[in-house]
């Protein structure tokens, strides 16, 4: 049987173009409505109203939830780069680096500029599960780097692979409200930076045409 040599395989086809756009114009546009109305001494009644149904549900144990809302954390990040490196996705394992230590370093940047406390310091009631949340509370780093990175990934996942990444995002998301570390607001501002970075990597670095 002939080979062929692999300097002679063809490459895949890379793209970029209006979905990347899209991401980068549609996360920023969320980023800043979300931004609007956050006010540093005050939260409204709106947003505490959908904060105390999500944090005072008890439909799930806190240690059920614990290890699904760590898929935010920053050190999926490594983890799911060389998870791609493993199957030799090596451009997916770059812009899966890319876009989550972006995001992370971008959530810090956007965390002084628009300065807001965790929920237990701006609203009564607030059920903390596990340990308290420190630190500047908008917007959430979990929603923020889960979402670039998922936001990368999708080109390169089948229809059960988006679906998954979809439910993990809600999950994190849902849960930073539930456990008492983010006001409703934090996790859709980190949303929208999430889709943005990962748009502009997108850009910079291709996807699958």
């Amino acid at each position: 049987m002939t080979t062929i040599p692999t300097s002679a395989r063809p490459r895949a086809a890379l793209a970029r173009g209006l979905s990347e756009i899209v991401l980068v114009v549609s996360g920023s546009a969320v980023l800043v409505l979300a931004s609007l109305p956050v006010d540093p001494h005050h939260v409204s009644d709106a947003e505490a109203g959908i904060f105390h149904v999500l944090n005072g549900t008890t439909v799930l144990p806190f240690a059920v939830v614990w290890p699904l809302m760590q898929l935010g954390n920053v050190l999926v990040v490594p983890v799911s780069a060389a998870i791609a490196a493993a199957f030799r996705r090596w451009r997916l394992a770059g812009e899966l680096l890319l876009a989550g230590a972006g995001t992370y370093l971008l959530a810090k940047v956007v965390k002084g500029i628009v300065p807001r406390g965790r929920p237990d310091g701006l609203l009564t009631d607030v059920v903390i599960r596990g340990a308290e949340a420190h630190g500047r509370g908008f917007i959430s780093g979990h929603a923020a780097t889960l979402t670039a990175l998922a936001a990368v990934a999708w080109p390169w996942l089948g229809p059960r692979g988006r679906i998954a990444v979809i439910v993990l995002v809600a999950v994190v998301c849902l849960a930073r409200v539930y456990v008492g570390a983010h006001l409703p607001l934090d996790v859709v501002g980190g949303i929208g930076l999430g889709l943005a970075v990962a748009g502009l990597v997108r850009l910079v670095l291709g996807r699958p045409a």
